[in-house]
């Protein structure tokens, strides 16, 4: 699909554009359109374990949040919508028949070809706008960095073979993501 390249568009003009049937995936991050690829079988397979175990967590425990899988839009703001690969919202008015329209308690990206957007755009935006949790999978070097900005800018790391907590849970929701592969 073509997007305009003279000028930086609105999330208004970006929704209008990328019509809910489609089978390409974008985002917009900072009024400029990005396509993602098709995730990878092992990509699926983690990003899958991970919502299944979050959601089994939130209904096993009568939780009041609530997960998302990828594709499901987080309007950020005027000029950024993402596609976070898992995530969760603790406030159900921020969710709408179409998205998420603010900041989500957790977010999980798992990364795969464009490692800059993951470690270092999203990380920037997920600060900005008030994300409290936000993990970075990486199965090329099999870790995953947690970022809980209500404590630390810095961040937590894990192997894939480690209980990694969820803080958003005060810890007691442990993932193990070598579980997923």
């Amino acid at each position: 699909m073509p997007f305009p390249r003279d000028h930086k568009i609105t999330a208004e003009e970006f929704f209008k554009l990328t019509p809910d049937n489609d089978s390409e995936r974008y985002e917009l991050i900072n009024g400029e359109v990005f396509a993602q690829a098709a995730p990878s079988t092992s990509h699926q397979r983690i990003t899958g374990g991970i919502y299944r175990k979050i959601g089994n967590y939130i209904e096993s425990n009568s939780g009041k949040c609530e997960s998302f899988i990828s594709p499901f839009d987080v309007k950020l703001d005027d000029d950024t919508v993402v596609q976070p690969d898992v995530l969760v919202v603790c406030d159900p008015s921020q969710i709408d028949d179409m998205r998420c329209n603010g900041a989500p308690d957790l977010i999980i990206e798992v990364t795969s070809s464009n490692y800059g957007h993951d470690y270092v755009e999203k990380l920037a935006l997920y600060k900005k706008y008030g994300v409290r949790e936000y993990w970075i999978v990486d199965p090329l070097y099999k870790r995953v960095m947690v970022y809980f900005f209500e404590k630390s800018d810095f961040p937590s790391i894990y192997t894939f073979d480690t209980a990694v907590p969820v803080e958003i849970y005060e810890g007691k929701l442990l993932l193990n993501i070598e579980e997923f592969i």
